[in-house]
């Protein structure tokens, strides 16, 4: 059933569905990590979802952003929460990720986000029986790789890919990072304990940039009330 939430504590509106795949702390933790410059004009966010980064961003910088997502009902409650925050610096586009070549020329945006699917497709996987769910989960539809494939034809030189994952795909991220000349310039782990295993990784790349990586971490718990400039302190 189709409702309308609060977008936590941003002052927006968010379209849901409880038979989809809704907004998460991944989305909100990527929104929050992203770092608008002055020269930035246009924003790119892959694996869009219902747009909660779009909405938060659009709200807060003049930006023209355009979300992608892939499944029509999820792209038509996007759409829908648009209308309803009165935001008109937001496009979606209803179609895969990695076709966006046939709709953008090379070298399009200064900023790409990124919040995928998390886990890969093998004999061992198991994946949900909600094709919808599951697409938002595992790589049924893109993968990392065509993923960074697709953020290498369309960003800027110098422009900056924001990535949200798990720690466990850190390596593949890595090597593919290299490979696509998007060196990593910022690494933070987030923790719900620090004495425990990271349960979440945020990648700052910038293609063509030189090579110098900041690690920070950051625990996000119970105690946690807000997200709001919830990395301003590493951030610096």
């Amino acid at each position: 059933m189709k409702v309308l939430n609060d977008l936590y504590d941003y002052g927006l509106k968010i379209y849901q569905d409880d038979k989809l795949f809704k907004f998460s702390l991944d989305s909100l933790l990527l929104t929050e990590f992203v770092t608008i410059e002055a020269r930035d004009k246009k924003l790119l966010d892959l694996c869009s979802g219902n747009a909660p980064l779009p909405l938060i961003i659009g709200k807060n910088y003049d930006l023209e952003i355009t979300g992608v997502e892939i499944e029509e009902e999820i792209y038509n409650l996007a759409i829908e929460s648009i209308k309803e925050n009165k935001l008109t610096n937001i496009k979606m586009l209803n179609c895969n990720a990695k076709d966006l070549e046939n709709y953008f020329p090379k070298n399009n945006f200064d900023i790409i986000t990124c919040n995928p699917p998390f886990f890969k497709v093998d004999k061992n996987s198991l994946i949900n029986i909600e094709r919808k769910k599951a697409i938002a989960r595992h790589e049924l539809t893109i993968t990392l790789e065509e993923i960074f494939k697709t953020v290498k034809y369309l960003l800027k030189e110098n422009g900056t890919f924001y990535l949200v994952h798990r720690p466990e795909r850190l390596e593949e991220i890595l090597t593919l990072a290299s490979n696509n000349k998007m060196p990593v310039k910022e690494i933070i782990f987030i923790y719900s304990d620090i004495h425990k295993n990271a349960i979440m990784v945020l990648l700052k790349m910038k293609k063509n940039a030189r090579i110098g990586v900041k690690i920070k971490s950051v625990e996000i718990n119970r105690k946690t009330k807000t997200y709001q400039n919830i990395f301003k302190e590493v951030k610096r």
